[in-house]
Protein backbone atom coordinates (compact mmCIF):
# COMPACT_ATOMS: atom_id res chain seq x y z
CA UNK A 1 0.00 0.00 0.00
CA UNK A 2 1.58 3.76 -0.80
CA UNK A 3 0.98 6.87 1.55
CA UNK A 4 -1.29 7.90 -1.14
CA UNK A 5 -3.51 5.21 -1.51
CA UNK A 6 -3.95 5.74 2.42
CA UNK A 7 -4.49 9.54 2.33
CA UNK A 8 -7.08 8.82 0.01
CA UNK A 9 -8.94 6.35 2.14
CA UNK A 10 -8.04 8.66 5.12
CA UNK A 11 -9.88 11.65 3.43
CA UNK A 12 -12.84 9.12 2.30
CA UNK A 13 -13.66 8.11 5.90
CA UNK A 14 -12.25 10.46 8.27
CA UNK A 15 -13.93 14.12 8.45
CA UNK A 16 -11.44 16.99 7.45
CA UNK A 17 -11.56 19.51 10.45
CA UNK A 18 -9.16 16.48 11.48
CA UNK A 19 -5.73 18.48 10.21
CA UNK A 20 -2.70 15.91 8.75
CA UNK A 21 0.59 17.35 9.35
CA UNK A 22 2.87 18.45 6.15
CA UNK A 23 2.07 19.46 2.53
CA UNK A 24 2.90 15.29 1.80
CA UNK A 25 1.46 13.65 5.07
CA UNK A 26 3.37 10.49 6.44
CA UNK A 27 2.56 7.53 7.87
CA UNK A 28 5.10 6.66 10.73
CA UNK A 29 5.55 2.64 10.58
CA UNK A 30 8.44 2.23 13.12
CA UNK A 31 10.30 4.03 16.34
CA UNK A 32 13.42 3.30 18.38
CA UNK A 33 14.21 5.44 20.81
CA UNK A 34 13.48 8.91 19.95
CA UNK A 35 13.89 8.40 15.67
CA UNK A 36 11.00 7.22 14.15
CA UNK A 37 11.07 5.92 10.41
CA UNK A 38 7.92 6.42 7.50
CA UNK A 39 6.22 3.81 5.13
CA UNK A 40 8.68 5.04 3.22
CA UNK A 41 11.61 4.33 5.30
CA UNK A 42 12.77 7.88 5.78
CA UNK A 43 13.40 8.13 9.52
CA UNK A 44 13.33 11.27 11.22
CA UNK A 45 14.41 12.57 14.68
CA UNK A 46 11.45 13.24 16.59
CA UNK A 47 10.84 16.55 18.88
CA UNK A 48 7.33 16.46 19.18
CA UNK A 49 7.24 13.15 20.33
CA UNK A 50 3.28 12.53 19.83
CA UNK A 51 2.38 15.99 21.00
CA UNK A 52 4.60 15.77 24.23
CA UNK A 53 3.23 11.78 24.74
CA UNK A 54 5.93 9.81 24.28
CA UNK A 55 8.16 10.81 27.16
CA UNK A 56 10.52 8.13 26.59
CA UNK A 57 10.77 7.98 23.60
CA UNK A 58 9.90 4.34 21.12
CA UNK A 59 10.56 1.20 22.07
CA UNK A 60 11.66 1.06 25.82
CA UNK A 61 12.22 -2.30 27.02
CA UNK A 62 10.94 -1.41 30.57
CA UNK A 63 7.71 0.04 29.29
CA UNK A 64 7.10 -3.05 26.49
CA UNK A 65 7.79 -5.82 29.65
CA UNK A 66 5.63 -4.21 31.83
CA UNK A 67 2.83 -4.53 29.30
CA UNK A 68 3.75 -7.95 28.13
CA UNK A 69 3.24 -9.41 31.27
CA UNK A 70 0.34 -7.78 31.53
CA UNK A 71 -0.89 -8.98 28.63
CA UNK A 72 0.34 -12.18 29.72
CA UNK A 73 -2.20 -12.83 32.50
CA UNK A 74 -5.37 -13.01 29.86
CA UNK A 75 -6.58 -9.24 31.66
CA UNK A 76 -6.79 -6.29 29.76
CA UNK A 77 -9.77 -4.96 30.85
CA UNK A 78 -11.67 -5.41 34.18
CA UNK A 79 -13.53 -1.98 34.77
CA UNK A 80 -12.93 -0.25 38.07
CA UNK A 81 -16.03 -1.70 39.47
CA UNK A 82 -13.23 -4.43 40.70
CA UNK A 83 -10.07 -3.80 42.32
CA UNK A 84 -6.90 -2.99 40.14
CA UNK A 85 -3.65 -3.21 41.72
CA UNK A 86 -1.46 -1.73 39.02
CA UNK A 87 -4.03 1.32 39.34
CA UNK A 88 -3.84 1.11 42.82
CA UNK A 89 -0.30 1.72 42.56
CA UNK A 90 -0.05 4.43 39.90
CA UNK A 91 -2.13 6.54 42.74
CA UNK A 92 -0.14 5.80 45.37
CA UNK A 93 2.91 7.50 42.93
CA UNK A 94 0.82 9.88 41.77
CA UNK A 95 -1.00 11.39 45.26
CA UNK A 96 2.62 11.62 46.62
CA UNK A 97 4.55 13.28 43.73
CA UNK A 98 1.43 15.96 43.34
CA UNK A 99 2.52 17.85 46.62
CA UNK A 100 -1.32 17.97 47.29
CA UNK A 101 -1.82 16.42 50.87
CA UNK A 102 -4.37 13.98 51.09
CA UNK A 103 -4.74 13.68 47.85
CA UNK A 104 -7.44 11.46 46.00
CA UNK A 105 -6.93 10.59 41.75
CA UNK A 106 -9.13 9.89 39.28
CA UNK A 107 -8.27 7.93 35.93
CA UNK A 108 -9.35 8.50 32.79
CA UNK A 109 -8.08 8.17 29.07
CA UNK A 110 -7.59 11.71 27.99
CA UNK A 111 -6.31 14.81 29.08
CA UNK A 112 -9.84 15.95 27.55
CA UNK A 113 -11.90 13.58 29.99
CA UNK A 114 -9.42 14.69 32.89
CA UNK A 115 -10.29 18.73 32.44
CA UNK A 116 -13.96 17.42 31.75
CA UNK A 117 -13.41 15.57 35.46
CA UNK A 118 -11.94 18.26 37.44
CA UNK A 119 -14.36 20.73 36.22
CA UNK A 120 -17.61 18.57 37.50
CA UNK A 121 -15.98 17.82 40.61
CA UNK A 122 -15.18 21.75 41.37
CA UNK A 123 -18.50 22.81 40.22
CA UNK A 124 -19.63 19.74 42.48
CA UNK A 125 -17.88 21.04 45.48
CA UNK A 126 -18.05 25.06 45.01
CA UNK A 127 -22.20 24.08 43.54
CA UNK A 128 -21.47 26.90 40.70
CA UNK A 129 -20.77 26.62 37.34
CA UNK A 130 -19.31 29.86 37.06
CA UNK A 131 -15.38 29.13 35.42
CA UNK A 132 -12.48 31.41 35.50
CA UNK A 133 -10.59 30.44 32.28
CA UNK A 134 -7.28 32.14 30.83
CA UNK A 135 -7.10 33.67 26.96
CA UNK A 136 -5.43 31.81 24.65
CA UNK A 137 -5.87 28.55 26.82
CA UNK A 138 -6.47 24.94 25.34
CA UNK A 139 -8.37 22.03 27.71
CA UNK A 140 -9.40 19.83 25.48
CA UNK A 141 -11.91 18.69 23.13
CA UNK A 142 -15.26 17.90 25.11
CA UNK A 143 -18.31 20.20 25.55
CA UNK A 144 -16.95 21.57 28.43
CA UNK A 145 -13.55 21.83 27.86
CA UNK A 146 -14.29 24.05 24.67
CA UNK A 147 -16.13 26.00 26.59
CA UNK A 148 -12.94 26.76 28.23
CA UNK A 149 -10.62 26.73 25.49
CA UNK A 150 -9.57 30.88 25.20
CA UNK A 151 -9.04 30.11 21.36
CA UNK A 152 -11.13 30.39 18.99
CA UNK A 153 -9.81 27.62 16.18
CA UNK A 154 -10.33 25.03 19.22
CA UNK A 155 -13.73 25.87 20.03
CA UNK A 156 -15.91 25.16 16.63
CA UNK A 157 -18.89 26.01 19.09
CA UNK A 158 -20.58 28.92 20.73
CA UNK A 159 -22.97 26.90 22.91
CA UNK A 160 -21.08 26.46 26.65
CA UNK A 161 -22.49 24.54 29.34
CA UNK A 162 -20.52 26.79 31.70
CA UNK A 163 -20.62 30.59 32.50
CA UNK A 164 -16.88 31.57 31.58
CA UNK A 165 -15.19 34.85 32.79
CA UNK A 166 -11.61 35.08 30.92
CA UNK A 167 -8.50 36.64 32.29
CA UNK A 168 -5.20 38.10 30.14
CA UNK A 169 -2.39 35.24 29.46
CA UNK A 170 0.97 35.18 29.97
CA UNK A 171 1.39 36.38 26.49
CA UNK A 172 4.81 38.87 25.96
CA UNK A 173 4.44 39.82 22.63
CA UNK A 174 1.10 41.06 22.11
CA UNK A 175 -1.94 42.13 24.46
CA UNK A 176 -2.35 43.95 27.16
CA UNK A 177 0.02 42.68 29.78
CA UNK A 178 2.73 42.93 27.28
CA UNK A 179 2.57 46.44 27.16
CA UNK A 180 4.39 46.87 31.09
CA UNK A 181 7.25 45.85 32.35
CA UNK A 182 7.80 42.29 33.51
CA UNK A 183 7.89 43.26 36.78
CA UNK A 184 4.42 44.78 36.83
CA UNK A 185 2.52 41.96 34.84
CA UNK A 186 1.89 39.84 38.30
CA UNK A 187 0.48 42.47 39.82
CA UNK A 188 -1.50 44.30 37.02
CA UNK A 189 -2.95 40.47 36.44
CA UNK A 190 -4.17 40.39 40.01
CA UNK A 191 -5.85 43.48 39.66
CA UNK A 192 -7.34 42.06 35.92
CA UNK A 193 -8.57 39.15 38.41
CA UNK A 194 -10.63 41.15 40.95
CA UNK A 195 -12.05 43.20 38.53
CA UNK A 196 -13.51 40.16 36.24
CA UNK A 197 -14.67 38.62 39.97
CA UNK A 198 -16.54 42.15 40.38
CA UNK A 199 -17.90 42.95 36.93
CA UNK A 200 -18.51 39.65 35.12
CA UNK A 201 -19.23 36.64 38.40
CA UNK A 202 -21.55 36.73 40.77
CA UNK A 203 -18.94 36.15 42.98
CA UNK A 204 -19.72 32.72 43.63
CA UNK A 205 -17.41 31.12 41.23
CA UNK A 206 -16.33 27.47 41.21
CA UNK A 207 -12.46 27.34 39.87
CA UNK A 208 -9.83 28.55 37.68
CA UNK A 209 -8.66 26.19 35.14
CA UNK A 210 -5.04 27.24 33.92
CA UNK A 211 -2.18 25.84 32.40
CA UNK A 212 1.79 26.86 33.57
CA UNK A 213 2.49 27.02 29.88
CA UNK A 214 -0.17 26.95 27.53
CA UNK A 215 0.37 24.16 25.11
CA UNK A 216 -1.42 24.41 22.08
CA UNK A 217 -1.53 28.95 22.63
CA UNK A 218 2.33 28.02 21.49
CA UNK A 219 4.07 27.48 24.42
CA UNK A 220 3.54 30.68 26.31
CA UNK A 221 3.21 31.50 29.90
CA UNK A 222 3.51 34.03 32.30
CA UNK A 223 5.88 35.30 35.11
CA UNK A 224 6.92 32.84 37.56
CA UNK A 225 4.64 33.28 40.26
CA UNK A 226 1.85 34.25 38.62
CA UNK A 227 -0.38 31.39 40.05
CA UNK A 228 0.03 32.29 43.52
CA UNK A 229 -0.67 36.13 42.86
CA UNK A 230 -4.16 34.77 41.42
CA UNK A 231 -4.81 32.50 44.11
CA UNK A 232 -3.89 34.54 47.16
CA UNK A 233 -7.20 36.47 45.56
CA UNK A 234 -9.19 33.11 44.71
CA UNK A 235 -8.71 31.64 48.21
CA UNK A 236 -10.17 35.27 49.63
CA UNK A 237 -13.42 33.89 47.69
CA UNK A 238 -13.05 30.06 48.85
CA UNK A 239 -12.24 29.36 44.73
CA UNK A 240 -10.61 26.28 43.68
CA UNK A 241 -7.34 26.14 41.37
CA UNK A 242 -6.61 23.59 38.56
CA UNK A 243 -3.65 23.05 37.07
CA UNK A 244 -3.98 21.39 33.50
CA UNK A 245 -0.58 19.88 33.55
CA UNK A 246 -1.69 17.54 30.70
CA UNK A 247 2.02 19.35 28.96
CA UNK A 248 3.96 20.61 31.78
CA UNK A 249 3.81 17.67 33.73
CA UNK A 250 6.28 14.72 34.82
CA UNK A 251 9.59 17.12 34.27
CA UNK A 252 8.94 18.19 31.08
CA UNK A 253 9.82 21.97 32.15
CA UNK A 254 13.34 20.63 33.57
CA UNK A 255 13.10 23.39 36.88
CA UNK A 256 10.50 21.15 38.14
CA UNK A 257 8.32 17.99 38.10
CA UNK A 258 5.22 19.91 37.88
CA UNK A 259 4.64 23.54 35.87
CA UNK A 260 2.39 24.89 38.92
CA UNK A 261 5.69 24.40 41.34
CA UNK A 262 7.71 27.69 39.37
CA UNK A 263 5.03 29.65 41.14
CA UNK A 264 5.23 28.66 44.67
CA UNK A 265 1.72 27.62 45.24
CA UNK A 266 -0.28 24.30 45.64
CA UNK A 267 -3.66 23.38 43.57
CA UNK A 268 -6.33 22.56 44.49
CA UNK A 269 -6.79 20.07 41.54
CA UNK A 270 -4.12 18.85 39.13
CA UNK A 271 -5.01 17.37 35.53
CA UNK A 272 -2.02 15.21 33.88
CA UNK A 273 -2.11 12.82 31.08
CA UNK A 274 -0.05 12.39 27.68
CA UNK A 275 3.74 11.83 29.06
CA UNK A 276 2.55 9.86 31.77
CA UNK A 277 1.42 6.83 29.30
CA UNK A 278 4.31 7.00 26.93
CA UNK A 279 1.76 6.27 24.03
CA UNK A 280 -0.84 4.13 26.01
CA UNK A 281 -4.34 6.40 26.45
CA UNK A 282 -4.01 7.17 30.45
CA UNK A 283 -5.09 10.48 31.92
CA UNK A 284 -7.01 11.27 35.36
CA UNK A 285 -7.14 14.05 38.15
CA UNK A 286 -5.31 14.27 41.91
CA UNK A 287 -6.64 16.90 44.24
CA UNK A 288 -7.51 17.37 47.54
CA UNK A 289 -9.66 14.49 49.34
CA UNK A 290 -12.16 16.93 50.51
CA UNK A 291 -12.78 18.04 46.24
CA UNK A 292 -12.69 14.82 44.96
CA UNK A 293 -15.62 13.23 46.97
CA UNK A 294 -17.81 16.31 46.90
CA UNK A 295 -19.19 14.38 43.50
CA UNK A 296 -22.54 13.35 44.15
CA UNK A 297 -23.84 10.20 42.80
CA UNK A 298 -21.89 7.87 40.95
CA UNK A 299 -19.10 8.04 39.05
CA UNK A 300 -16.52 5.91 36.95
CA UNK A 301 -14.60 6.06 33.72
CA UNK A 302 -14.76 2.38 31.92
CA UNK A 303 -11.60 2.41 30.12
CA UNK A 304 -9.59 5.05 32.58
CA UNK A 305 -7.14 3.30 35.21
CA UNK A 306 -7.17 -0.27 33.14
CA UNK A 307 -4.90 -2.74 34.05
CA UNK A 308 -3.21 -2.69 30.38
CA UNK A 309 -2.58 0.75 30.69
CA UNK A 310 -1.60 1.68 34.51
CA UNK A 311 0.79 -1.02 33.94
CA UNK A 312 2.34 0.62 31.21
CA UNK A 313 1.91 3.81 33.50
CA UNK A 314 3.85 2.41 36.51
CA UNK A 315 6.78 1.73 34.30
CA UNK A 316 6.97 4.99 32.80
CA UNK A 317 7.05 6.77 35.85
CA UNK A 318 9.14 4.89 37.87
CA UNK A 319 11.53 5.35 34.52
CA UNK A 320 11.20 8.74 34.50
CA UNK A 321 12.30 8.90 38.37
CA UNK A 322 15.23 6.17 38.31
CA UNK A 323 16.63 7.87 35.52
CA UNK A 324 15.98 11.51 36.42
CA UNK A 325 14.75 12.47 33.33
CA UNK A 326 13.63 16.14 34.70
CA UNK A 327 17.49 16.73 35.45
CA UNK A 328 18.22 15.00 31.85
CA UNK A 329 15.20 17.68 30.48
CA UNK A 330 17.02 21.16 32.47
CA UNK A 331 20.42 20.29 31.00
CA UNK A 332 19.23 18.84 27.12
CA UNK A 333 16.97 21.35 27.14
CA UNK A 334 19.71 24.39 27.93
CA UNK A 335 21.45 23.18 24.97
CA UNK A 336 18.54 22.77 22.72
CA UNK A 337 17.00 26.30 24.20
CA UNK A 338 20.09 28.42 25.06
CA UNK A 339 21.62 27.05 20.91
CA UNK A 340 18.56 28.29 19.20
CA UNK A 341 18.12 31.94 21.19
CA UNK A 342 22.05 32.29 20.14
CA UNK A 343 21.35 31.28 16.52
CA UNK A 344 18.68 33.46 16.00
CA UNK A 345 19.26 36.37 17.79
CA UNK A 346 20.44 38.69 14.88
CA UNK A 347 16.89 37.03 12.86
CA UNK A 348 14.03 39.65 13.31
CA UNK A 349 11.51 36.81 11.71
CA UNK A 350 12.32 35.45 14.91
CA UNK A 351 9.54 37.20 17.58
CA UNK A 352 10.33 35.23 20.60
CA UNK A 353 12.29 31.80 21.36
CA UNK A 354 10.21 30.82 24.92
CA UNK A 355 9.59 27.74 26.99
CA UNK A 356 11.16 25.50 29.71
CA UNK A 357 13.15 22.65 29.80
CA UNK A 358 12.37 20.21 26.44
CA UNK A 359 8.81 22.22 26.10
CA UNK A 360 10.27 25.23 23.81
CA UNK A 361 8.65 27.12 21.06
CA UNK A 362 10.01 29.93 17.85
CA UNK A 363 7.13 32.01 17.13
CA UNK A 364 8.01 33.73 13.68
CA UNK A 365 6.45 37.70 12.74
CA UNK A 366 6.99 39.92 10.24
CA UNK A 367 9.81 42.43 10.74
CA UNK A 368 8.96 45.85 11.77
CA UNK A 369 5.47 45.63 12.93
CA UNK A 370 5.68 42.00 14.93
CA UNK A 371 2.45 40.64 13.26
CA UNK A 372 1.97 36.91 13.05
CA UNK A 373 3.50 35.47 10.13
CA UNK A 374 2.01 31.66 9.72
CA UNK A 375 3.25 31.07 6.59
CA UNK A 376 6.67 31.60 7.34
CA UNK A 377 6.31 29.07 10.37
CA UNK A 378 4.78 26.45 8.02
CA UNK A 379 8.02 26.73 5.41
CA UNK A 380 9.99 26.24 8.26
CA UNK A 381 8.46 23.52 9.45
CA UNK A 382 8.17 21.49 6.38
CA UNK A 383 12.21 22.43 5.79
CA UNK A 384 12.86 20.58 8.91
CA UNK A 385 11.05 17.56 7.90
CA UNK A 386 12.83 17.37 4.73
CA UNK A 387 15.82 17.99 6.74
CA UNK A 388 14.74 14.95 9.01
CA UNK A 389 13.62 16.37 12.20
CA UNK A 390 9.84 16.24 13.32
CA UNK A 391 7.68 19.14 14.94
CA UNK A 392 5.07 20.47 15.85
CA UNK A 393 3.09 23.73 15.12
CA UNK A 394 0.31 25.89 17.49
CA UNK A 395 0.09 29.18 18.65
CA UNK A 396 -3.25 31.51 18.55
CA UNK A 397 -1.82 32.37 15.05
CA UNK A 398 -0.35 29.45 14.20
CA UNK A 399 3.02 31.23 13.75
CA UNK A 400 4.46 29.15 16.74
CA UNK A 401 6.98 26.20 15.88
CA UNK A 402 6.19 23.77 18.97
CA UNK A 403 8.97 21.15 20.11
CA UNK A 404 8.42 18.75 23.02
CA UNK A 405 11.06 15.90 22.44
CA UNK A 406 11.14 12.62 24.38
CA UNK A 407 12.78 13.36 28.23
CA UNK A 408 14.97 10.81 27.07
CA UNK A 409 16.99 13.33 24.30
CA UNK A 410 20.70 13.14 24.60
CA UNK A 411 23.29 15.74 24.16
CA UNK A 412 24.05 14.48 21.07
CA UNK A 413 20.49 14.57 19.30
CA UNK A 414 19.73 18.01 20.82
CA UNK A 415 22.51 19.25 18.77
CA UNK A 416 22.04 17.46 15.56
CA UNK A 417 18.18 18.61 15.67
CA UNK A 418 19.52 22.36 16.76
CA UNK A 419 21.56 22.24 13.62
CA UNK A 420 18.39 21.10 11.85
CA UNK A 421 16.35 23.68 12.85
CA UNK A 422 18.57 26.73 12.54
CA UNK A 423 19.22 25.85 8.96
CA UNK A 424 16.05 26.10 8.50
CA UNK A 425 14.74 28.73 9.93
CA UNK A 426 17.66 30.36 8.08
CA UNK A 427 17.20 29.33 4.49
CA UNK A 428 13.35 29.68 4.70
CA UNK A 429 13.95 33.77 5.83
CA UNK A 430 16.79 34.20 3.82
CA UNK A 431 15.70 36.40 0.08
CA UNK A 432 12.37 37.21 1.88
CA UNK A 433 11.78 40.72 1.94
CA UNK A 434 12.34 43.03 4.79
Amino acid sequence: MTTDDLLARHRAVLPSWMPLYYAEPIELVSGEGRRVTDAQGRTYLDFFGGVLTNSLGYDIAEVREAVQRQLATGIVHTSTVYLIRQQVELAEKVATLSGIPDARVFFTSSGTEANEAALLVATNYRRSHQILAVRNSYHGRTYATMGVTGNRNWSPTALNPLQVAWLHSGERLRGLLARLPEADRIDAAVEDLREVLATQTSGEVACLIAEPIQGVGGFVHGPDGLLAGWKKVLDEHGILLISDEVQTGWGRTGEHFWGYQAHGVTPDLITFAKGIGNGFALAGVVGRAEVLESVQGISFSTFGGNPLCTAAGNAVLDYLLEHDLQANAARVGAILGDGLRDAVAGLDRVGEVRGKGLMLGVEFVHPGTGEPDPALATRVFEACRAGGLLTGKGGLYGNVLRMGPPLTLTEEEAREGLAILVEAIRSCAAGLPA
